[in-house]
């Protein structure tokens, strides 16, 4: 339970902040979706699935926020087994959407476990990392990390999920280095991945196969380069994502007053691109006042983690930060054509229960890791 006293260590702006974010997301997705109902359909249908799930979400942070985050350590090994086996049940009992078997449907609703395996590998990749503090010198030391991390990591590659695999390997990264691998070695990782994946790339393209990217998902990762060459297929994204994003001028068109979002020409509008929904309708000023709200989340994310009490709470909070960032950088440049489209959802923003879920779950653990930076000697 928590203490009265810990209860005064509580990171009130963290909290604001995250809810300033949902607020504006839930008006934004309000005007991203409506225009795209038809006549007799529910206006709001999207927004009270998302607003449920930001509900769920605020539970979720209060559970967790009872559990003493060094319960991870016995459960950690279940946590894992739990994840395994929760994304290869997904191979079988999956349901496809835009190419990509990823959910698992529960009534009305779909559960998307690729979205809670970023925030159980955090778990238990701290744990694991903890257990190994000072034990990370030399560069055959990073070998069962990657093992660790890759079993999950190939599993959500078969579904194919692109965006997520990407955003464990930000994960895996963030959290390797706070853990006190040396940088050289981390380095020397990073090119030999880098070099493998584009050796298998190249391979990919030269030859015409069919693995591990489908022609679609490598068609969305390099047109960034030069959208205009297939500006009716495959860089449609891109070009409309940047009309919109210039259209709205400083100060926007106005809620519901944005012509590419309620004329459905940008696709994916409540997804991928909705950060582009914000720009044209609030213009530059409120693209600028939603990353200043990330900005504020992120930097008490990182203070968070230099003021844990413990390696175990630094890491934990580093997870949960380097999944955000990396969302973050990756979602909004693709908005911006400087990224490619991976499907990477904004946080707390786009739509998607389970995003929402598993994004507010990450929130309850960093309020649980800085109500507990004090070491109580009573």
């Amino acid at each position: 339970m928590i203490e009265r006293r810990q209860l005064k260590n509580f990171d009130f702006t963290l909290l604001v902040t995250t809810l300033l974010i949902i607020i504006f997301g839930l008006i934004i997705l309000s005007s991203a979706t409506h225009a795209t109902m038809t006549r007799g359909d529910d206006q709001f249908a999207y927004v009270k699935k998302q607003a449920m799930s930001f509900l769920l979400g605020l539970i979720a942070i209060g559970v967790i926020l009872k559990i003493d985050y060094n319960a991870f350590v016995k459960y950690s090994k279940f946590i894992y087994v739990i994840n395994i086996a929760l994304l290869t049940s997904v191979m079988f009992i999956g349901s496809t959407h835009k190419g990509a078997q990823s959910w698992i449907p529960i009534g009305t609703f779909s559960l998307q476990p690729s979205e809670f395996a970023k925030i159980f590998m955090v778990i238990t990749f701290a744990v694991y990392l903890a257990n190994r503090e000072g034990k990370l010198d030399r560069f055959r030391d990073l070998f069962p990390t990657f093992i660790f991390f890759g079993i999950p990591m190939g599993l959500i590659m078969l579904q194919p999920d692109l965006g997520t695999t990407l955003v464990f390997i930000g994960i895996y990264f963030g959290m390797l280095f706070v853990a006190g691998a040396r940088p050289r070695n981390v380095l020397i990782l990073i090119l030999i991945g880098a070099i493998i994946i584009g050796g298998v790339l190249t391979a990919q393209i030269s030859f015409g196969l069919d693995f591990p990217l489908k022609q679609y998902q490598l068609d969305r990762l390099t047109i960034f380069w030069d959208p205009y060459k297939d500006s009716r297929g495959t860089g449609y994204h891109v070009i409309q994502s940047l009309i919109s994003l210039g259209s709205g001028g400083l100060w926007g068109k106005g809620l519901y007053q944005g012509t590419q979002t309620r004329l459905n020409f940008l696709p994916e509008q409540k997804n991928d691109f909705i950060f582009s929904v914000v720009g044209e309708e609030f213009g530059f000023a409120g693209a600028l006042a939603l990353l200043i709200l990330f900005y504020i989340f992120v930097f008490r994310g990182i203070r968070i983690a230099m003021r844990s009490k413990d390696m175990l709470g630094t890491l934990l909070a580093t997870g949960i930060v380097s999944m955000i960032v990396f969302h973050l950088l990756v979602n909004i440049g693709m908005a911006a054509g400087i990224m490619p489209i991976t499907g990477i959802p904004l946080p707390f923003f786009s739509y998607g229960g389970s995003s929402m879920l598993a994004n507010l779950i990450g929130v309850g653990i960093l309020l649980n890791v800085y109500v507990r930076r004090q070491v109580l000697t009573f």
